[in-house]
């Protein structure tokens, strides 16, 4: 079998075959109801997120989401979360908190919304957010990067107690193309970019970015078998006193 290059994963990681974040969240949780809106502004499509049911045990799930077609991604902006996305988000980790529900958010994203417009409406500020409350969020918080793990716009979610990422998926901090742009001033050296960049799972889990390699989920097997890691990786969470946890977290983050 041929190895697979970097770039190889990023178009793996960016494919149509991989399972939407919708399926993965009804699949994972039983009797999800899913909540809208921002409380100030909208509600951002390309931010799936809700309650369920995990074994009995009641979690908040948040996702950012791709459509499966032309026109719903273009409607969800190709999976990149606009600011009342992130505020939408913003609640539901706080409601988590309030009534002591884990979190587990699933990413599947290129990056936030590069439009002026979002811009105005605190971009930036939101993804900020997010992180200073994901630091602090006094209940068990797992990150999963599904597909694209893109720049802050992913980073928003991904400040979990631990971090994993799907076999064909990538975690960086532009795209390749970008990288390359910016670099090279060429972007179709975005395969060279893909290799400089160590945006696989294999690289970031040497790095100590990621913490597990979860085979690619697509059956209802599979998704039994994911959904009985998060369940595990929550019960071993829950043992842990709230400060220790959160220490914990801190430290992860810290190191780097």
């Amino acid at each position: 079998m041929t190895k697979k290059t970097a770039f190889d994963r990023v178009l793996e990681a960016r494919s149509k075959d991989k399972i939407d974040i919708k399926d993965l969240t009804n699949g994972i949780v039983d009797n999800f109801i899913e909540l809208h809106g921002d409380r100030a502004y909208g509600d951002d499509e390309a931010v799936y997120a809700g309650i369920g049911s995990l074994n009995g045990q009641p979690v908040t799930v948040i996702g950012i989401r791709k459509g499966d077609d032309e026109v719903s991604d273009m409607d969800v902006h190709f999976g990149s979360a606009e600011p009342d996305g992130y505020r939408k988000a913003l609640r539901l980790m706080k409601q988590a908190e309030k009534f002591n529900r884990p979190v587990i958010t699933l990413i599947n994203t290129p990056g936030a919304y590069p439009d002026v417009q979002a811009e105005y409406h605190g971009q930036g500020y939101m993804i900020s957010q997010l992180i200073l409350q994901g630091m602090q969020l006094k209940v068990p918080y797992i990150s999963v990067i599904v597909g694209e793990g893109g720049s802050g716009g992913a980073l928003a979610l991904a400040v979990g107690d631990c971090v994993w990422a799907f076999e064909n998926s990538i975690y960086s901090i532009l795209s390749p193309e970008g990288y390359a742009t910016i670099l090279w001033k060429d972007s179709s050296r975005a395969h060279e970019a893909a290799e400089v960049m160590k945006l696989t799972p294999e690289d970031l889990i040497k790095q100590g970015i990621i913490d597990k390699v979860i085979p690619e989920v697509k059956t209802p097997t599979e998704i039994n078998e994911f959904k009985t890691q998060l369940f595990d990786k929550i019960e071993e969470l829950r043992a842990i006193p709230v400060q220790e946890m959160l220490q914990k977290r801190y430290q992860r983050y810290r190191e780097f």
